[in-house]
Parts: C-alpha cells; sequence; structure tokens
C-alpha cells in the first residue's frame, strides 16, 4: 500500500513539474546567463509564477535565484523570449540588464505581470549591491516601471532616467529623471504635449529645473506641424 503511495505521489510530482517551461538567455547581458523557469505556455506567450537564475558566464555557477508572480512575456519564431528589448506601445523584454543606477554595475529588470498603465507591462528592477555582492529590490525604480507606460527607457550619455505616460490619444507626457548617488531620484524635465482641447492645435510645455528652479515654456503649434515635424 505504501509503495502504491508513492508511486501515485510521484506521478503527480511528475505532472506538475512537467507543466514548468525552461528558457536559457546566454545574450543580454555581459556578466550572466539567466535561466527562466515559468508555469505556463502557449504557443505565443507565458505567463504565470517563475523563476529566473542568474548564472556566473566564467564559472556557471548559479549566484542569485529571483522570481515573479507573473513573469509575463512573448515567444518569437523559434519559441523564444528575447531579451533587452523596450518598445513603447510593443514588445517588452521578461529580463532587462542594464545599468538603471548609472554606477557602473550591471542591474536587471524582471518582468512581473501587466501592471503598468493602460495594462502594459510592469517590471521589479533589482539594482547590484556591490557591498552585499547581489541584487536588492529598488522600491524607487520599481515604482516607476509600475507607475508608468511599461519599463523606463535609459540615457547613459546624460545619465537620465525616461518614463513616458498619456491619458487617452491627446494628453502625452515625457518625465526624465537624475540619479542622485545615494539619494534617489530627481525630476529634472518635462515634456508635455496636450491636444485635448479640441482645437486642431497642440500646446507644448517645456519644464526644465536648473539650479534647483523650475524653468517652464509653453507654445501652440498646428496639430499636422507638430506631428509632422516630429
Amino acid at each position: 500500500m505504501n509503495k502504491y503511495i508513492t508511486l501515485i505521489s510521484f506521478v503527480f510530482l511528475g505532472f506538475l513539474c512537467s507543466g514548468q517551461h525552461h528558457f536559457e538567455l546566454k545574450t543580454g547581458s555581459n556578466h550572466y546567463d539567466a535561466v527562466i523557469t515559468v508555469n505556463d505556455c502557449d504557443a505565443e506567450k507565458c505567463s504565470g509564477s517563475g523563476i529566473v537564475e542568474l548564472k556566473d558566464k566564467k564559472t556557471l555557477r548559479t549566484i542569485q535565484t529571483l522570481t515573479s508572480d507573473d513573469l509575463y512575456f512573448y515567444l518569437n519564431k523559434e519559441q523564444q523570449p528575447s531579451v533587452n528589448v523596450i518598445q513603447l506601445y510593443d514588445e517588452q523584454s521578461p529580463l532587462i540588464f542594464e545599468d538603471f543606477n548609472f554606477d557602473g554595475s550591471e542591474d536587471i529588470a524582471i518582468r512581473n505581470g501587466n501592471e503598468s498603465s493602460y495594462g502594459g507591462p510592469s517590471y521589479d528592477v533589482y539594482v547590484y549591491n556591490s557591498t552585499k555582492k547581489q541584487f536588492v529590490i529598488s522600491d524607487e525604480l520599481t515604482t516607476l516601471a509600475f507607475e508608468n507606460l511599461g519599463m523606463f527607457q535609459t540615457d547613459p550619455k546624460r545619465k537620465r532616467l525616461i518614463t513616458f505616460s498619456k491619458s487617452g490619444c491627446c494628453w502625452h507626457l515625457t518625465t526624465e529623471y537624475q540619479v542622485i548617488p545615494k539619494k534617489g531620484l530627481d525630476k529634472v524635465y518635462e515634456l508635455e504635449e496636450d491636444a485635448m482641447g479640441g482645437e486642431e492645435f497642440v500646446k507644448v510645455t517645456k519644464r526644465q529645473k536648473i539650479n534647483n528652479k523650475w524653468i517652464v515654456k509653453s507654445k501652440k503649434y498646428p496639430i499636422k506641424q507638430y506631428y509632422k515635424e516630429d
């Protein structure tokens, strides 16, 4: 009887494990290979609770394992996920490797559902802690990736983080943040494009923080002219 129960338990556990899907990503990071395990996949996408195992490229040793409540991503023609793709209103990869806080160390963002604006991709953002020698969650950066239109973008040359938000078809906001070491984010620029007035014009407002003071400039443009130039 005990053998019968053991056999049934083994088969049941095997059935559960067989439902998991594994993907190995060797590109995208200079230092790590990543093994993704996710619960549910069909021909086009994967979703559900997931695990990301990071391995050192040189030693192949696992250095850290991170989780996601909903590791949601699409599959390409080869039935593989992309990496490091951030396209506004389009594909955004399950893993983004980049130096988000511009401290010289590679960081990682892991897809966690579709909780950003308009049901867009949301991410848990981890930064590398050189003292602990591991990735730690950044609440501030994670908030940026949940409250805007998907994952934020980086401008390494100017050391800025860039977010996008909107309201309907006719109001858009681009915001730039400067990363202040050991202090956090400082909003330094906004570009507001407002065409909600029902006219054939768009009101463009630029706000720039200079010497801790905001300089604001606004101007109206004919919609066809403005977006043609853009």
